[in-house]
């Protein structure tokens, strides 16, 4: 049985921290709010289009390409675990979970 990744603060205090592994496409609005307060890159917004792909957002707003924006997690392997995506989603998408070492 393994055990979860947890670090041993300056006070002492033993924290494990909680890494994204979840976005609930169907609930994100794709505001954004996520993507600006991640510190490391993790998300990535792109559109859906009528059949729910993921089509990409090229800087030019083509909104015939696409239904809607939503985000994504790009780069889950760049997770911290500080769960700032998930305390600013209005949406309430993200689930964290522990890492298992």
């Amino acid at each position: 049985m393994s055990d979860t990744f947890s670090v041993k603060l300056p006070s002492g205090e033993i924290w494990t921290p909680t890494f994204v592994s979840t976005l609930d496409q169907q609930k994100c609005i794709g505001c954004g709010r996520c993507f600006k307060v991640c510190p490391r890159g993790v998300l990535e917004l792109v559109g859906l289009d009528e059949e729910g792909a993921h089509v990409a957002l090229d800087g030019e707003d083509e909104d015939d390409e696409y239904e809607k924006k939503v985000m994504t997690i790009a780069h889950r392997e760049l997770c911290i675990g500080c769960t700032a995506c998930a305390k600013i989603c209005p949406k309430k998408c993200y689930t964290h979970s522990a890492a298992h070492v």
